[in-house]
C-alpha cells in the first residue's frame, strides 16, 4: 500500500523543526548555527530544506527584513499528534491499545511518565464512570 505521508516532516525537517520550537523564529544562519553543535551539515542543505519546507507549508517565511526568517506553522504538540495518528493508522491498523503497550514494553517510560499515564487513564476511567450514569 502506498505510503501517504501527506505533510508529515522527513528526520531532516524534524531536527529543523525542533529548533524553531525551541528558539523561536530563526534565520536560516541561526537555524544552521544550532543544527552545527550537534551534527555536521551545510548552511546550503538547511537553505534548501527550509525552502523545501516552506512549500510543504511546515514553516512560514518572514521576507519583511533582509534575512529572512523562519518559524514553525504548527505547534510541536500538533506536529507530534499528527505524526503519532499516522503511525497509529500505518503500524497500529488503529490500534490505540496495541501502540501503547508495545511503547511501554519497550521500557523507555521514566517513573514520573508512568505516575503520569495512571493518572490520565484514571481520569478517562471516570469519564467514562460519569459517561455511564447518565
Amino acid at each position: 500500500m502506498p505510503r501517504k505521508s501527506g505533510n508529515h516532516p522527513t528526520n531532516a525537517e524534524l531536527d529543523i523543526l525542533l529548533v524553531l520550537w525551541q528558539h523561536g523564529p530563526c534565520t536560516v544562519r541561526e537555524v544552521h548555527e544550532k543544527l552545527t553543535q550537534s551534527e555536521k551539515i551545510g548552511y546550503t542543505t538547511v537553505l534548501k530544506t527550509l525552502q523545501i519546507m516552506t512549500k510543504k507549508k511546515l514553516v512560514r517565511r518572514d521576507e519583511s527584513r533582509r534575512a529572512h526568517v523562519y518559524a514553525a506553522r504548527r505547534s510541536e504538540e500538533q506536529t507530534q499528534k499528527g505524526l503519532l495518528g499516522d503511525l497509529l493508522r500505518r503500524a497500529y491498523r488503529g490500534s490505540a491499545g496495541k501502540m501503547v503497550m508495545q511503547a511501554l514494553s519497550a521500557g523507555a517510560a521514566s517513573k514520573r511518565e508512568l505516575e503520569d499515564i495512571r493518572a490520565l487513564l484514571d481520569g478517562m476511567s471516570k469519564e467514562e464512570e460519569d459517561d455511564g450514569a447518565r
